[in-house]
């Protein structure tokens, strides 16, 4: 195994810190980012204070607030954590070039041969997490360690604000004695396979003869046996352009209603095609996302010739397949959703003959200015109107339920 040191950073309840941030008065108290008490999401993320009644991200908020009522819960903000986490990655630009991020609130960072210029790579951990204190006032939890299976294993058992460096060439050592749910890519699944095998920690699974796990488990058997020995030659991989957008939401109740779905749909639509146009990016994949009452969830897509960004031309894609996906299924609808792949730049070149599309060009720039200025929903079209009796408006836009809170 070659010789490497990376480090993983991990933000520590992070949509909550943010908020406590901007409200003082949350600082140790239980709370909840994700909903409202009776509402129909699910824990987002819940402070430490509220893990300690059992609450964990993924829980619905409703059985969240049987197990503590006197949590605090806030239906939350995507626009504020994505300007967190966009100082917070910065930080860490700053500290090495070499650097992954991992959803909004983690990231890996490649330190080799960084300790001649931090003197070592533990010093170099506490600046980072000194700077991240400091200016953001956010708490992050670091490991250290020869691979990025290891360092991610170290950073979650620093948790809370902590750091753990696991000395060069001792990562399978340190993973033994831990369950074998600590190790990253095993889910419920696969931990009830191996302990019908017999293996309950990670040290077990190290020992297990590899054509046993091929046996059982294939290639990813093999992956994560590797992984168990401490073995991970996967490099941290430098962002790289996006490759997908997408929004979807939750209804306050499940729904039948096709003009609601329709007007949701659009929203949504609009919201996408409002990205692609500011990352100067153009989709020719479009693809809804329905669950339905009995969380039955489908998706299906549609793959055009011409590349698209307007929200006129995103919408008609999604509507049709929703059509078709609603003649399909006769039960009320829990969440819509709708996403645009198969990204391309701008640079198509236009037909001098086909005014229209200059014009909807035009007019997209202008909406676009429009809502910039006062707001998404300061300018609407009628399609879109009956979200006003079910969601709250904000300066960012309707007010959403989402259950990854991603957006």
């Amino acid at each position: 195994m070659s010789n490497r040191t990376i480090m993983h950073i991990d933000l520590d309840a992070f949509f909550v810190s943010v908020e406590q941030i901007m409200n003082p008065s949350l600082r140790g108290k239980p709370v909840v980012v994700g909903g409202k008490p009776g509402g129909r999401g699910v824990v987002a993320c819940a402070s430490y204070e509220a893990r300690a009644f059992g609450l964990h991200a993924g829980m619905p908020i409703s059985r969240a607030y049987r197990l503590c009522p006197q949590a605090i819960f806030i239906e939350g903000g995507y626009p504020k954590y994505r300007e967190a986490s966009r100082k917070f990655m910065l930080i860490l630009a700053d500290f090495s070039p070499f650097i992954e991020p991992v959803g909004i609130d983690e990231a890996y960072l490649d330190v080799t041969g960084f300790e001649s210029i931090h003197g070592s790579i533990h010093r170099m951990a506490v600046a980072i997490r000194e700077r991240t204190r400091k200016e953001l006032g956010l708490c992050a939890s670091v490991g250290i360690a020869g691979g990025k299976v290891v360092a991610k294993v170290a950073s979650e058992l620093s948790k809370p604000d902590g750091l753990i460096e696991v000395p060069p060439g001792m990562d399978a050592a340190f993973l033994s004695p831990f369950s074998i749910d600590r190790l990253p890519g095993i889910g419920e699944r696969t931990e009830q396979a191996l302990k019908g095998l017999g293996i309950r920690s990670i040290g077990q699974l190290a020992r297990l003869p590899l054509e046993v796990m091929k046996r059982h488990f294939g290639v990813y058997g093999q992956g994560i046996h590797l992984w168990a020995n401490g073995i991970d030659e996967r490099k941290v991989e430098l962002p790289g352009g996006v490759k997908s957008i997408s929004r979807e939401t939750t209804f306050p109740e499940d729904t039948r209603n096709k003009v609601v779905l329709k007007a949701m749909l659009c929203y949504l639509a609009e919201r996408v095609a409002a990205e692609l146009r500011e990352q100067q990016k153009r989709a020719k994949c479009i693809a809804i996302k329905v669950r339905y009452a009995d969380f039955t969830t489908i998706s299906r897509q549609q793959t055009s010739p011409q590349s698209m960004d307007s929200d006129r031309m995103i919408f008609g894609s999604g509507a049709r397949l929703l059509d078709k996906a609603l003649l399909l299924e006769r039960q009320p609808v829990r969440l819509v959703g709708i996403g645009a792949s198969n990204l391309v730049e701008l640079g198509s070149q236009l037909n001098m003959f086909d005014a229209s599309t200059q014009r909807q060009e035009q007019l997209n720039r202008a909406v676009d200015r429009i809502r910039k200025k006062y707001g998404f929903t300061a300018i609407q079209t009628g399609r879109t109107l009956p979200l006003k009796d079910l969601f709250p408006e904000t300066e960012a836009g309707y007010a959403l339920h989402t259950a990854s809170l991603s957006r």
